[in-house]
């Protein structure tokens, strides 16, 4: 058996991102406030809430993450990536009725 090669070593083993994170984003235009943390739950390729809202999405096993949040008649999408136990990445949405975009980072906890 050989050693697996770059590329092959660059991808996460399946599950490496399981855990809650809590993901913070941060309005950089609309008229949005700022800084909302909403947490949620990674397993295997899924995810799912954690409380805060509702949230379905998926992230591959290179750390690729694309979701969807809902808390009330807000919602919002983004796409990112999780790497180790940190991540970052850009969403945009309806947040009480006024388009907002930003960025979003996520600690595991």
């Amino acid at each position: 058996m050989s050693a697996p090669s770059g590329a092959q070593a660059a991808m996460a083993r399946p599950g490496a991102f399981d855990g809650t994170w809590n993901v913070t984003f941060a309005t950089q235009a609309g008229n949005c406030s700022s800084d909302h943390t909403v947490p949620f739950n990674v397993a295997g390729t899924h995810l799912s809430s954690a409380g805060g809202g509702k949230v379905t999405g998926g992230i591959s096993p290179r750390g690729n993450v694309s979701v969807k949040i809902s808390v009330g008649a807000s919602v919002a999408t983004g796409r990112g990536r999780l790497a180790g136990n940190s991540g970052s990445g850009r969403w945009s949405g309806i947040i009480t009725g006024d388009k907002c975009s930003g960025s979003w980072r996520a600690v595991r906890s």
